[in-house]
């Protein structure tokens, strides 16, 4: 008898192989068919998969998988990779060996279009859903709603429209970003008290805004003007719309009269504007009637703070001493207040009332110094001549802000409309390295081993930058010293990274070069550090003479002489010298990357760091 059981066993066991087997076979055809979706076909296909290989074992790029078991894909990491084609969410959601295990969709980033389909509903362990920064379009399935393990679902930035479908029943969900679409309608309801992040700002809904027990502010509803509630600008409405029905006939008699009444004005207001037309006339007097434009106003505010010689509280000129027109048409699109406990509910209005200094004004645009009523100190920089669209510009800042480096100062809140564009950034007491470099204090003392951390300090962020930002070919774009910004304890924070250059992507030698004008500009630094010099100092650029001063080797004769008075190390000044001349070599090619940079400088920091703990 268990003979005769033998060959039944073997043939069960050979139909579960079988069919793990062709399990395995159709997930790996169902990626593939989704990548082929998702880039359009355009080629990019063989670049990131194989589809004679094993998504797991040969490490697809962008399929991570379980750790353990090597066989189940758990995330599809595909942001930036420049995808233009459609999101399948049939060739995922619809075959069990993905969607059973598969809890994280980011897609961030792309330009991926189209519409998404009900069926993401089947991909039920979803945990995090991020199709943020593409062209996706029309509305959200509700079937979205059926995703109970749902805890991060950001769409912003994208043309989704329609109603937003009700999400309270998922019940864990902690982010929900669904700014810069076209959704319209009133805001559903959603269960605040887990939310940690909320924004359907600038969008197309209207009624009133839901109870959020008090755990976000304006900022998460600005740019709906259809919404009202005690938060917005828009209060709740407070006419009794029956008693309004009722009184149509009070209502069409009240409004005859007033033509009337306005006919009649306009005849007198006419009257009046010809006797004034004739005396005028008379008194020969040139009254040209202009309204201040915000060109006009910042000139007005920056001349005013000129005048005040910099005395700070003492300067009573405004930020924007705008008319009251201009004034509401600026709050209108109101700042964008990023997360950041130092500016919580700031509000444009704010900085129209806040009295400001003029800090400077370079190629790029101008830069106050702001005081809040609560004494709160900012900066503000205004951007001018630089071509990008309010949407994209949108779109960058907020990438910005989501990463994150102790040696990067990032903004606390932007604005932008179609003709100004403003960054608000934290004051730093400490001021800039050119500041202390050249400036007002300069005679403070500033020895070897504070300008090494520095140098480290930068290298390392701009390394980071520049790892987190090559997809997207954004480079800092005007690095200097005075936007290097120190805070109390002289340790370096990088400002407005990424302000000035374009969006890169899909042009490596565009993208090359601005990275390495990055290291050009930082090589500058590094010999301003060494030097105490200017970079331009009576029409001679720092570079040139630093190379002459090597070439006819008066190495020595280049370094500062505060410097060499304090007995720093002049082999280490020498290493950190030839690391300032490798980034500022003419040829874009020859430079090192910052990451290389970055190692060298560290290299000789820790051996000053051995140095002194053996002095000790």
């Amino acid at each position: 008898m268990k003979q005769t059981h033998i060959p039944v066993i073997f043939l069960q066991f050979f139909l579960i192989l079988h069919t793990a087997n062709s399990s395995e076979a159709e997930g790996k055809r169902s990626l593939f068919n989704f990548l082929a979706k998702l880039s359009n076909n355009n080629g990019q296909l063989d670049l990131v998969w194989n589809s004679t290989s094993d998504p797991c074992m040969d490490h697809w790029r962008g399929v991570i998988c379980d750790i353990q078991t090597n066989n189940s894909v758990r995330k599809l990491d595909l942001n930036g990779f420049n995808f233009s084609g459609l999101f399948d969410a049939s060739s995922l959601c619809n075959v069990q060996y993905v969607a059973a295990s598969l809890t994280v969709i980011n897609l961030e980033g792309n330009n991926i279009g189209g519409e998404i389909s009900s069926e993401i509903a089947n991909c039920k362990q979803l945990a995090r859903l991020d199709l943020s920064g593409n062209h996706f379009s029309g509305s959200l399935p509700e079937s979205i709603s059926s995703l109970n393990n749902l805890t991060i679902l950001d769409i912003s930035n994208n043309n989704f429209s329609g109603f937003l479908p009700d999400l309270s029943l998922i019940s864990g969900l902690r982010v929900f970003l669904a700014q810069y679409n076209q959704f319209m309608g009133n805001v559903p309801p959603f269960d605040f008290s887990n939310l940690e992040q909320f924004n359907v700002s600038y969008n197309d809904f209207s009624g009133s805004i839901p109870v959020t027990k008090s755990r976000f502010t304006e900022s998460s509803f600005l740019g709906n003007p259809k919404l009202c509630g005690d938060q917005l600008p828009n209060k709740f409405p407070s006419a009794n719309i029956e008693a309004e029905e009722s009184n149509d006939d009070s209502k069409e008699q009240i409004l005859m009269y007033s033509g009337y009444a306005i006919v009649g004005l306009i005849f007198i207001a006419f009257l009046i504007y010809w006797l004034r037309k004739g005396k005028n006339k008379r008194e020969k007097v040139e009254a040209p009637n202009k309204v201040a434009s915000f060109d006009d106003t910042i000139s007005i505010s920056k001349s005013m703070a000129e005048s005040s010689e910099y005395r700070g509280g003492d300067s009573k000129s405004e930020f924007f001493a705008a008319s009251a027109a201009d004034q509401s048409a600026l709050v209108s699109s109101s700042l964008v207040v990023l997360t950041s406990p130092v500016v919580n509910g700031l509000k444009f209005e704010d900085l129209l009332r806040a009295p400001a200094e003029l800090l400077g004004r370079g190629k790029h645009g101008s830069l106050y110094k702001i005081t809040l009523e609560n004494g709160v100190l900012l900066v503000v920089k205004r951007i001018k001549d630089w071509e990008i669209s309010s949407s994209d510009f949108k779109l960058r800042m907020q990438r910005l802000h989501q990463v994150e480096h102790p040696n990067l100062l990032p903004a606390l809140a932007f604005y932008c409309n179609k003709e100004e564009k403003l960054l608000v950034y934290e004051y730093q007491r400490n001021g800039s390295l050119f500041r202390l470099l050249h400036g007002t204090r300069k005679e403070q003392k500033f020895d070897w081993t504070s300008r090494l951390f520095i140098a480290a300090g930068v290298a390392e962020a701009l390394t980071f930058m520049h790892q987190e930002f090559r997809d997207y070919g954004i480079a800092h774009g005007n690095l200097k010293s005075s936007n290097i910004l120190l805070n109390r304890n002289l340790e370096p924070y990088i400002s407005e990274y990424g302000l000035m250059g374009s969006d890169n992507r899909g042009s490596s030698s565009i993208t090359l070069n601005a990275f390495k004008a990055d290291v050009y500009a930082f090589g500058v630094i590094l010999l301003e550090l060494l030097t105490g010099k200017l970079v331009q100092n009576e029409g001679v650029d720092l570079a040139t003479w630093v190379y002459s001063a090597v070439r006819e080797e008066w190495t020595v004769e280049v370094f500062d002489r505060s410097l060499i008075s304090e007995g720093a190390s002049e082999g280490r000044m020498v290493n950190l010298l030839q690391v300032a001349v490798k980034c500022v070599n003419r040829s874009p090619e020859a430079r090192p990357s910052m990451n290389q940079a970055a190692v060298m400088i560290n290299a000789i920091k820790e051996e000053e760091e051995r140095s002194v703990i053996s002095e000790v």
